[in-house]
């Protein structure tokens, strides 16, 4: 049995999944409830392990922010972002994926 698998991401995104939920906000030109969804279909490179890079919703980061929700670029962990409802997703998925 495996006991370690590879993955190909340079890095994750981790983004709160109750600021999502309690937001009842839309994200990007298609109005998407979930900000995780509209960066991963913004992202390039693949789906799940193959991508360049990982979008995964954790549990409560204990900041609810008023419609926004909290994501950590894990490169930068000293450093959060709220994202507020009506973000240029295009602009932050651009950010996310450069160095």
């Amino acid at each position: 049995m495996k006991t370690e698998i590879r993955a190909n991401w340079s890095h994750a995104i981790l983004v709160c999944k109750k600021c999502q939920k309690r937001a009842k906000a839309s994200f990007g030109s298609e109005g998407d409830p979930s900000l995780a969804k509209a960066l991963k279909r913004r992202l390039p490179g693949g789906k799940g392990r193959k991508a360049k890079l990982g979008v995964i919703e954790v549990p409560c980061l204990d900041i609810c922010p008023k419609k926004a929700v909290v994501l950590i670029d894990t490169r930068h962990p000293d450093s959060w972002r709220i994202v507020r409802e009506g973000a240029d997703i295009d602009r932050l998925a651009e950010e996310l994926t450069s160095a």
